[in-house]
């Protein structure tokens, strides 16, 4: 069964990187799927509706590019996984770009290099 994962990045800066996941998440060997649950425009009650979002996922995909420590979705949507209790990993966006946690980031967490190998282990839960 694959798994549903909710992808958080930073919307004004590193739209791009979403749409490189969607593409890998089609391939036939694919162990996940992503529902577009993207909310592109904050409104007063988006942080309730992503965490709806979040819940009903099984991994968040932290894509990070290197203004992700100032995007304030990014990090409300990490703390909010944090709170749920539903794992997350960090994805280095760009190889030869300085990319960024988010702050909501713990210091443990590591920041991985964006590989299709690694990406199959970090959906599976390896960490």
């Amino acid at each position: 069964m694959k798994s549903r994962v909710f992808v958080s990045f930073d919307y004004d800066n590193d739209a791009v990187l979403k749409q490189f996941l969607i593409g890998q998440s089609k391939l036939d060997d694919s162990p996940f799927f992503i529902s577009d649950w993207s909310i592109k425009v904050a409104s007063p009650g988006w942080k309730e509706e992503a965490r709806r979002r979040i819940r009903a996922s099984d991994v968040v995909a932290v894509l990070c590019g290197e203004h992700t420590d100032s995007a304030v979705g990014v990090d409300v949507e990490v703390r909010i996984a944090q709170e749920e209790g539903i794992p997350y990993f960090l994805l280095k966006g760009y190889k030869d770009v300085a990319c960024v946690k988010p702050k909501a980031a713990k210091t443990a967490d590591k920041l991985y290099a964006w590989t299709w190998p690694h990406l199959k282990v970090l959906i599976g839960g390896g960490r």
